[in-house]
Parts: C-alpha cells; sequence; structure tokens
C-alpha cells in the first residue's frame, strides 16, 4: 500500500486536525526524503527553505560553540519538527540539525508554503499556532540543558 504526501502530512502531530484544504495546501509543498547518519538536514546561518516532519529517526538538534565544538541542545524524533525559521525573517537557520539514525521526514518548501499562508490567513493562523508551540517546546528544553549544564545557581 502506497501512502500519499497528503495523509503523511495529515498524520504527523504538528498538522494533524487541520482541515482538509489546509492539508493539501502542505502537501503541495512537500516531499518525501530520507537522510543518512552524520548528514546535515540544515546548518546554522544558511536560508532556512525547508523544515522537515520527522517520520522515522533521531535528529541533534545542535549550536556550535568554540573550542568545544557541537552542543546538542536536543534530540528529536518520529512526530518532532526540525526547524521553524522557515516561517520568521530574516529566514536564516539558528541551528545545526544532524541525523543520529537514518532519518525519513517529510520535506516542507518554506517559502512555498509562506505563500499560501499569506493568501489564506486562516491557514497562516493555524500554522503559526502550531509552530508557536513547537517554539515555546523547544525553549522550555533549551532552558532544562542550561539549567543541567550551569545548575540551578541562586539567581533569578
Amino acid at each position: 500500500m502506497t501512502t500519499t504526501l497528503a495523509e503523511l502530512v495529515s498524520t504527523h502531530p504538528l498538522l494533524a486536525g487541520l482541515p482538509g484544504q489546509a492539508i493539501a495546501s502542505v502537501a503541495g509543498c512537500a516531499r518525501n526524503v530520507s537522510f543518512h547518519p552524520g548528514d546535515l538536514l540544515l546548518a546554522e546561518s544558511d536560508p532556512a527553505d525547508t523544515f522537515y516532519l520527522l517520520r522515522r529517526g533521531r535528529v541533534a538538534i545542535e549550536v556550535y560553540s568554540p573550542g568545544q565544538g557541537p552542543i546538542v541542545i536536543e534530540t528529536v524524533g518520529p512526530g518532532a519538527v526540525v526547524g521553524w525559521s522557515w516561517l520568521v525573517p530574516p529566514y536564516r537557520w539558528n541551528f545545526d540539525a544532524r541525523a543520529v539514525d537514518a532519518v525519513g521526514a517529510v520535506a516542507v518548501d518554506g517559502a512555498c508554503l509562506r505563500q499560501k499562508a499569506e493568501a489564506d490567513p486562516e491557514l497562516g493562523y493555524a500554522l503559526m499556532r502550531r509552530v508557536a508551540s513547537v517554539l515555546l517546546e523547544r525553549l522550555q528544553m533549551t532552558r532544562l540543558r542550561l539549567l543541567d549544564l550551569y545548575g540551578t545557581g541562586s539567581a533569578r
């Protein structure tokens, strides 16, 4: 049985529950992709033109530290989204994302989807709400990681 892009998009946690036309809009900007362990999905400061809906495998979200090399902020797996900077100017990645395992994902063209979201404010609002929840989750994970690295301290 072959699964269509629309089916893959509609069952991904980020987009599940969107109306059929919204799913069709996203699927129209999507393609199926795969990565080998160690491959970069995105690189800090490169143009943010694609985001990924993970289907299988794990991806490490990293930041580069001079003298230390890459520091893993978070590792995400199936059902996660990799990349949100495609939605917010200046459309540049703020982190690296590297495949830890063999990764299967739906790659969504951010410029294509931005155009559709601007033409359809209902779609744009739905996407913004969903991506904002991903941002909040990532900020919370980063906060926890910083607490692990530097301790709780007494300063507030």
